[in-house]
């Protein structure tokens, strides 16, 4: 008599499942299948196998797009910021710095109980002798990464790694006015990629580079140069590794992502953050308004801020190896600039690079 009736829910309301839920285990199952494919092409590459390019379909993008990687980095960045206890901070730093191999004696602070946060541990300044910046030629790594790849733009394509491009106009967005680049105006037929090139016997180069989680996060200006145009595109994030890369078509082009673009010496220059899977946060350190990552975004739209104004004709200069912003995590730096045709690089695809060493010269 002193029984408790138990109540039931009717078995369809128990495994109901949304269309969020299901679109949040499908594209997770396969994001985690790709990285699997991604590992076993990187252990191919080791053994010198050359590896055929295969690109990822309209669906298998659609479908990877699925995965709420926003949010997941909105997240992640939240969880940055907590502040560790004492006693815990040794061992979870310890273990970061085991998994991606990171070196701690470049750190200014090498002692682990220093930083409160793990968002503190990812932005970790360097000795200023860890980092020494080259004099002799003209243009430097902006970051610590891996070179994917470097060359002419042609064909006003860019290729992000070998056999793999995309748009350079998709990329950069319209052209910005001549007026607040200071370029003279280009011939109206001429393609993009032509009206980028200011200077008679110029050619437009690019350098990508890819930051490692385990690498360091700030990244610096590559040149004595004035920057006058900051556009940021809201988008995707998903993951920038050299397999993504090789394997999404435009990958750059759906990510979000910061272009600043302005001129050094030889004409136009650009430098563009790309965002990344937990790198939602881009920051820009002279530029106070910019915002990325935001919960809601317009596909395609991209928002404008120009550095000229009645008190300022000149932009913000930038010398090189200065400070210029820092990821939250790993993501890509891309630059894409004008140079004579003797500009050389001094760079082999898929080599390590370190924040202060040669790219290129003249």
């Amino acid at each position: 008599a002193d029984r408790k009736k138990l109540h039931t829910a009717p078995v369809g309301q128990v495994f109901r499942l949304r269309p969020f839920h299901v679109l949040v285990a499908t594209g997770g199952g396969y994001a985690g299948y790709r990285k699997y494919e991604d590992y076993k092409l990187e252990q191919l590459e080791k053994r010198g196998i050359e590896v055929p390019v295969k690109l990822a379909s309209e669906w298998e993008v659609a479908l990877y797009k699925s995965v709420p990687t926003r949010l997941l980095s909105r997240a992640w960045g939240r969880l940055n910021q907590v502040e560790l206890p004492t006693w815990l901070r040794k061992p979870v730093y310890s273990l970061y710095i085991w998994t991606f191999g990171v070196n701690m004696k470049e750190a200014a602070v090498e002692d682990l109980h220093h930083y409160r946060n793990l968002s503190e541990f990812f932005r970790r300044k360097l000795k200023p002798q860890a980092r020494p910046v080259c004099c002799l030629h003209s243009v430097i790594s902006p970051s610590d990464g891996k070179i994917l790849n470097f060359g002419q733009v042609k064909n006003c394509e860019v290729e992000q790694v070998k056999g793999v491009t995309y748009s350079l106009e998709s990329f950069l967005g319209p052209r910005i006015s001549t007026e607040e680049l200071h370029f003279s105006q280009a011939p109206p037929g001429n393609s993009f990629q032509q009206q980028l090139v200011t200077k008679e016997g110029n050619e437009l180069y690019h350098c990508v580079i890819y930051l490692a989680p385990g690498d360091y996060h700030c990244f610096h200006s590559p040149t004595d140069w004035r920057v006058s145009h900051r556009r940021h595109f809201p988008g995707s994030l998903m993951s920038v590794n050299p397999g993504v890369a090789r394997w999404i078509k435009e990958l750059f082009c759906h990510n979000e992502r910061v272009v600043l673009t302005g001129d050094w010496k030889h004409g136009f220059f650009s430098l563009t953050a790309v965002g990344a899977t937990n790198v939602g946060s881009i920051r820009i350190y002279f530029d106070q308004d910019l915002h990325t990552n935001s919960p809601r975004y317009s596909k395609g739209s991209y928002n404008d801020f120009s550095f000229i104004s009645n008190n300022n004709k000149e932009g913000i200069p930038m010398r090189k190896g200065e400070h210029l912003g820092e990821f939250n995590l790993g993501s890509t730096i891309v630059l894409i600039f004008e140079a004579p045709k003797d500009f050389k690089f001094h760079l082999k695809a898929g080599q390590k690079i370190r924040f202060g060493e040669a790219l290129g010269s003249l």
